[in-house]
């Protein structure tokens, strides 16, 4: 452990970023909950709702790249604060556009400080997430993204209550932006401030020193690598979410509430390992769990595609989940390796990462309008065949014991 921290200290530290990863999940799912509500008060059409999406994920790119100056110019604490304050107006302020200004433009500019911010918040809630390992030597990464996805089941359910009793979308988004701010305020006072995170004034590299080391990453191989990994699972992840009830539907002849039950198995083999995935990292190392759940979620996946019956395709969707469970997490967890260069790493990693998340959708209905749906997924499976061939760029680097495992020498 850090032995500039006690016991107790350490314990508020790691509380503090699940609650944060938890309100970040909770402010998404909230807006998310929502959008056929926001697509009506703005009349708007298909192309439209698009064009918002499109704002909110090119704003996250842009978040995803000011992480890591804000980190080497202001410290992480600092950052996470602005991050939040970002996060928190842009959803007041999609609860405003919607149904009091009903204004596609004021709704936007909500919706890209939306993506602004929790893209920033991120990418440095994972670097304190990786710190807070650092200190406690045991993985813990898989269990703060399921606090994420924890975050997301309860703010989808409380978005499914407010629009069956009748609540209006501003009042439950300014409700939820109100909290996610209380919490990040709260949260981010309880981080200690440590010199590898540039939130003391103490002595430490110059500022000149930090920026140089964000160029240097996009140079070292590793970075790709790890890049890869997170791509691939990515897609396995985000495939799931935007295609996978309609592939019950469209591909296996089933109605549209069995695909919705399809896409709760999903997520709930998902959650599930992420809870335990940190033992079985700790037991038998980052690499080998990564490359064993490549081969879950490859293996599901194709006993999606080819299932003769429900069941079967049901067993393939939970393999499929459980697999694609820590391929993003780890592979922050292994950027994060080296203390110094953490926020760049991660930043750099997680831009590859969340291009499957942008990009993917629209490339997946692309090619699915031209050889149908069941066989486009072929295209997942073969990245997820990548992902488990790059595992082991996430083996920890020299100086870092977190996703060793006990079965390698230390």
């Amino acid at each position: 452990m850090d032995t500039a921290l006690t016991r107790s200290q350490l314990v508020t530290w790691r509380a503090a970023i699940f609650a944060i990863f938890l309100s970040c999940g909770l402010g998404f799912a909230t807006w998310a909950s929502r959008l056929p509500a926001v697509k009506t008060l703005l009349g708007a059409d298909d192309l439209d709702i698009g064009i918002l999406l499109f704002v909110m994920g090119a704003s996250s790119i842009v978040g995803l790249s000011l992480a890591n100056v804000v980190v080497a110019r202001w410290g992480a604490r600092r950052g996470l604060l602005g991050g939040f304050i970002v996060f928190a107006t842009g959803i007041l302020i999609v609860g405003y556009g919607t149904e009091f200004a009903q204004s596609f433009v004021v709704t936007a500019v909500g919706l890209g400080l939306m993506g602004l911010g929790m893209s920033a918040t991120d990418v440095m809630m994972n670097v304190e997430a990786a710190a807070v390992e650092q200190a406690f030597e045991r993985t813990l990464m898989p269990l703060f993204h399921a606090f994420f996805s924890i975050g997301t089941v309860v703010g989808a359910g409380v978005g499914i209550g407010m629009a069956a009793w009748g609540i209006g979308v501003a009042p439950h988004l300014w409700i939820v932006g109100i909290l996610v701010l209380i919490v990040g305020i709260v949260s981010v006072r309880l981080l200690p401030r440590r010199h590898d995170l540039h939130d003391d004034d103490g002595p430490t590299r110059t500022r000149r020193e930090r920026f140089r080391e964000l160029a240097v990453v996009w140079r070292d191989p590793r970075t790709y690598a790890i890049g890869a990994i997170m791509l691939g699972m990515s897609f396995a992840e985000g495939s799931a979410s935007d295609w996978l009830t309609i592939a019950v539907v469209d591909g296996h002849a089933a109605s549209e509430a069995i695909g919705a039950l399809a896409l709760t198995v999903f997520s709930v083999a998902m959650t599930l390992f992420r809870v335990i995935g940190g033992p079985l990292v700790d037991r038998f190392g980052r690499v080998w769990t990564l490359r064993v759940l490549a081969v879950t979620a490859g293996a599901g996946l194709v006993l999606f595609i080819l299932a003769p019956n429900l069941p079967l395709a049901f067993v393939g969707v939970a393999l499929w989940g459980a697999g694609a469970s820590l391929g993003f997490p780890l592979g922050m967890s292994a950027a994060a390796d080296d203390p110094r260069r953490a926020a760049a790493s991660v930043s750099a990693a997680a831009t590859i990462g969340y291009v499957a998340f942008l990009c993917g959708p629209p490339v997946l209905g692309w090619i699915s309008n031209q050889i149908g749906i069941l066989n486009t997924l072929w295209v997942i499976v073969g990245l997820i065949v990548m992902s488990g061939l790059a595992s082991g760029a996430a083996k920890p680097i020299a100086g870092s014991t977190v996703g060793a495992g006990h079965t390698e020498e230390r």
